[in-house]
């Protein structure tokens, strides 16, 4: 079902409406949505137990936006409706084909859909694709006639018979929406999304990333070239109004050759581009601190996994001290710590957490040791017979911050679950909250890099510390007050905050107490909001290209009148969307 040869009569007026899964997300629902497992990266899986400090946002689906971008198609997209709206939309809209992007734990939400989509657009063609596809069973569970794995982009022009050799092209989309902290959401521009490539050649065992674009070895890269990426980034930062990246490549860094000529672009055109970036440990020591620093990377993504791990990516780097090179240079770190790993015992389990925790990276995600579907470690653990049934541990609990899916070698009884929450906990009591870590190392690189000889650099430092003299000094001097008496960590904001007044001056002295007291106002409240249950929820997007509103516009589509509904799962911070993408 992988094969998308043609059985189909497509032509250029062929409809298409991409999806992403119904919600609401962070409840518990028959389909397998669990509260547990809300739609935000961040909340769900690196700042958890931060409460109020914690980061909210969420993520467009990108692969869907990447394909309607490649594609000569008039395309809808609808992304994070209601079940209800999703049904609106098959009831009100003829459409030739209806393509849905899902993970393996939203397997039931997939199966409705299709069930759905049979009823009222019989005559429809269903495709499923992103990671779900890598369920060996799929098509048995779910009604479609497709499964697209791997390239979408190839995939999707293969399917249509449309030029598969053609050049990609590149979405203008920025990384995240609905950012949210402290009680405030924030409606200021976003890093823009570049994505060179997807998959990793490094090919960890868990990886099902990796998994999904060929494995170990392989990656479907996009653009190959520095000069390919620079043309893109002038194009995004015409369009989008931004000067910082969010870097959608498993190992951006990887590829030196493409890394260092855009580099030598960027000094060429006196770019001052900001990057956050996914890297290995091994790769980042590959290059000079110059270098990064030139290249613009402020944030990088990096597994730590855990100490006498046998992953070759972390072979023979000190990551503890990468890391710190890397902060006193001003570039944030978020850490991820794999907890389970075959040599964790209920005996070691504590040092394993210290041992992340000493790390003070800005930020630190940590998930369960997960086979998914696809993966080495899957074929492995089911060759074994050391995977857990679906009876016993449901579709909707296998997103690795809950159980174990597998029968642990050491961990039992379902330990798994505290000692995943202690990690969390034990970050969160040492290091404070991520936001106060954030604030520090940007101070760092400031103080390091705010006289560079390289204007172009010195520019970029005086951009990334935009704050740290006003509403970021009022953040700390608020934490002051809202962690008095946790008198460790009291102290760490007490020197920040000194700190902050002896660069920035009697200025910042008196506007950060009076910035201060508004956030500690809307910190209460906030407190308020999650004590009573409050539920952050992403809004309805609905898009439609420039090939679907001309159908329309021609009465070629034979679509209904329709105006699609109100968004009703959630206060969403990003409401319905009907525009041109």
């Amino acid at each position: 079902m992988n094969d998308p040869k043609i059985k189909h009569s497509f032509n250029r007026n062929t409809r298409i409406l991409l999806t992403g899964v119904f919600g609401p997300y962070a409840r518990d629902d028959e389909y397998g949505s669990r509260w547990d497992n809300p739609m935000e990266l961040y909340n769900n899986q690196v700042t958890r137990v931060q409460g109020p400090f914690s980061l909210r946002m969420f993520h467009r689906t990108f692969g869907l936006l990447m394909i309607e971008a490649n594609i000569d198609a008039p395309t809808t997209i609808l992304e994070f409706a209601t079940l209800d709206r999703f049904i609106d939309e098959l009831k009100n809209n003829s459409y030739d084909v209806v393509g849905i992007n899902s993970i393996y734990t939203n397997t039931g939400k997939v199966k409705k859909m299709c069930e759905e989509i049979r009823k009222h657009l019989p005559g429809a063609v269903i495709v499923v694709g992103g990671h779900i596809a890598s369920r060996e069973d799929l098509s048995d569970v779910v009604d479609t006639d497709y499964i697209c794995k791997g390239d979408g982009i190839q995939w999707f022009r293969k399917f249509l018979g449309q030029d598969e050799s053609a050049p990609v092209k590149h979405p203008s989309v920025t990384s995240c929406f609905g950012t949210r902290i402290l009680g405030i959401t924030t409606n200021r521009k976003t890093a823009g999304t570049l994505i060179p490539s997807v998959g990793c050649p490094l090919g960890c065992n868990f990886c099902s990333t990796s998994a999904l674009f060929g494995g170990k070895g392989k990656s479907v890269v996009f653009f190959k070239t520095g000069d390919e990426l620079f043309s893109i980034l002038c194009e995004l930062e015409e369009k989008l109004g931004v000067d910082s990246f969010f870097v959608m490549d498993e190992n951006f860094l990887l590829n030196k050759e493409r890394a260092l000529r855009l580099l030598e672009l960027m000094e060429e055109h006196r770019k001052s581009w900001d990057f956050n970036v996914f890297s290995s440990a091994r790769v980042l020591e590959s290059y000079s601190i110059d270098q990064l620093i030139g290249l613009g990377i402020s944030w990088v993504w990096l597994g730590i996994e855990g100490r006498n791990s046998s992953y070759s990516k972390l072979d023979g780097v000190d990551t503890r001290q990468l890391v710190k090179n890397l902060q006193s240079n001003g570039i944030r770190v978020l850490g991820s710590t794999i907890i389970g790993l075959d040599n964790h015992t209920s005996e070691n389990i504590g040092a394993v957490i210290d041992y992340a925790v000493s790390h003070e990276t800005d930020f630190h995600q940590f998930m369960l040791y997960w086979p998914l579907p696809g993966t080495p470690l899957y074929q492995e653990l089911k060759k074994n017979n050391k995977l857990i049934p679906e009876e016993e541990c449901p579709v909707g609990d296998s997103h690795g911050q809950k159980h174990f899916n597998f029968r642990h070698p050491h961990i039992k009884n379902g330990l798994e679950t505290g000692y995943l929450l202690k990690s969390f906990e034990e970050d969160f009591r040492v290091n404070g909250p991520s936001l106060a870590r954030i604030i520090r190392t940007t101070l760092m690189g400031w103080k390091r890099h705010k006289n560079h000889p390289n204007p172009r650099i010195a520019q970029r430092f005086k951009s990334n510390r935009r704050g740290l003299d006003s509403d970021l000094s009022g953040v700390i001097w608020a934490m002051t007050r809202w962690f008095r008496t946790d008198l460790q960590l009291l102290k760490r904001l007490k020197e920040l905050l000194a700190e902050l007044y002896a660069e920035f001056g009697l200025k910042t002295r008196i506007k950060a107490p009076v910035m201060g007291l508004y956030i500690l106002h809307t910190i209460r409240k906030e407190v308020e909001r999650l004590a009573q249950g409050w539920i952050y929820e992403p809004g309805e997007i609905y898009e439609k290209n420039a090939r679907a509103l001309d159908l329309e516009k021609s009465n070629m589509g034979n679509i209904k009148e329709h105006v699609p509904g109100p968004c009703n799962h959630g206060k969403g911070p990003h409401g319905i969307k009907n525009r041109h993408l």
